[in-house]
């Protein structure tokens, strides 16, 4: 019998993964047509993140930022973002979220996003540079580590990551901790539903179906339970849209599903409480 994939492995694996999908954005042509197309003509080269984003929201921004979009959600238009928010985005990939979010929060606002592959960042960065934004900071780090000090942001967005992380629990942590008291988690995820015991393991420990962001998504109430450990508050996850495995919905990469369980796309809010004790544990 095969061991399953150890964590280092598993992060391995996604980051080049990743890496691979920066490369290709950026060497992408948006537009082979021989028109002028624009950015408004472009689309994710992913197919769940196509149709996510509108041509109001992608047109002022760099068309590899748009191509390089791998979300299952549109959380900038979820998150409620105000003037003057700080926000973080885990994961943040080629930055299109980023970049959204910097344009909500206007110039007293910040924008910060985190990533742990070097190629997405170097992609990242240079969408900053030609959409010409200020209020932006990328940085290296992974979800588990964020590179950030306690209490630093009002609201932490994230597209379709927190399945890709091997340490969930401790990644739900490093969210609470940089938030402010008050501060909002208003994420995009994968969540299974139905009763995990029912998948096989091999889907489940299967490398391709991690960086697919399909194995290591936890299952609805566990993402809620884990959430409330961690120390947040009215937790809860709006399903936005159900890979039922047909071929008008399915989600690329999905394997067969067996009956009663599903793959889901969903909202995922929570709140940092802004009194009293501040996380488990923290009480004297």
């Amino acid at each position: 019998m095969s061991q399953p994939p150890s964590d280092a492995d598993l992060k391995t694996h996604i980051r080049d993964h990743y890496a691979e999908r920066a490369v290709a954005a950026s060497q992408a042509k948006p537009c082979s047509c021989g028109c002028s197309c624009g950015p408004a003509a472009v689309e994710p080269l992913d197919d769940i993140a196509r149709g996510l984003y509108g041509v109001d929201e992608t047109s002022e921004l760099p068309a590899e930022a748009v191509l390089a979009s791998l979300g299952c959600g549109n959380p900038t238009a979820l998150a409620d973002l105000q003037p003057g928010d700080v926000v973080l985005d885990l994961g943040s990939g080629g930055g299109i979220d980023v970049l959204l979010s910097a344009r909500r929060v206007g110039p007293t606002g910040k924008a910060y996003g985190i990533d742990m592959t070097d190629e997405m960042l170097a992609l990242a960065r240079d969408n900053q540079r030609k959409a010409g934004v200020d209020n932006v900071e990328f940085l290296k780090g992974e979800l588990e580590a964020i590179p950030l000090p306690d209490a630093t942001v009002d609201v932490i967005i994230s597209n379709c990551v927190v399945n890709l992380s091997t340490d969930k629990d401790r990644a739900l942590a490093e969210a609470y901790r940089v938030l402010k008291p008050g501060g909002r988690l208003a994420i995009s995820d994968i969540v299974f539903q139905g009763d995990m015991g029912q998948v096989p393991r091999t889907l489940l420990e299967d490398t391709d179906a991690w960086s697919a962001c399909i194995s290591g998504a936890l299952e609805e109430r566990d993402f809620l339970a884990r959430l409330g450990r961690a120390g947040f508050a009215d937790a809860s996850i709006e399903v936005t849209n159900v890979y039922d495995g047909s071929a008008e919905n399915n989600m690329c990469g999905a394997p067969p599903l067996p009956d009663g369980v599903q793959i889901a796309s969903g909202f995922v809010h929570a709140v940092k409480p802004s009194g009293g004790c501040c996380s488990p544990g923290c009480c004297c």
